[in-house]
């Protein structure tokens, strides 16, 4: 991966939906040769996927958390990422160092929705407790990150 190449990705990042045209512009190169460097970024699992950022808030997901989980001694950590995995309130799931194993980001309509998630999430096979953070306001989130060169 070149210079060029990042400067596609971080193109990419600010505008998922940019054309071939708009990032050869940038970059200074043809349509067809940004096409390709990006079927390459594709193909070796650089780029991973594309998707549309939607408001939490309009979609009536107004209470976002952060859960520390910690783990009993038995428990399997595939596992327990799985079982997160099947909760669609979990948005993020980390693996993470220091007191918890996990740290997983909520998002729910309701801090009554919030309360029946983190029942939901203390039941799961393996999980020991759980801590929970709740978010007042978002002051960034999905920032491109453009510090790696």
């Amino acid at each position: 991966m070149d210079s060029v190449d990042r400067k596609i990705i971080d193109a990419l990042r600010r505008n998922g939906r940019a054309t071939y045209a708009e990032l050869g512009r940038l970059v200074g190169l043809s349509a067809s040769a940004v096409h390709e460097r990006v079927g390459k970024l594709e193909a070796t699992g650089v780029i991973v996927g594309y998707h549309a950022v939607v408001d939490p808030q309009s979609v009536g997901l107004g209470v976002t958390a952060l859960v520390g989980i910690n783990l009993t001694d038995t428990a399997d950590d595939e596992a327990v990422a799985d079982a997160l995995g099947g909760l669609p309130e979990v948005e993020s799931c980390y693996a993470v160092a220091g007191d918890d194993t996990f740290v997983v980001k909520v998002r729910v309509a309701t801090v009554d929705n919030l309360e029946h998630t983190l029942g939901r999430l203390r039941r799961l096979d393996g999980v020991a407790r759980t801590r929970t953070t709740v978010v007042l306001s978002t002051r960034f989130e999905g920032r491109p990150n453009t510090a790696a060169e």
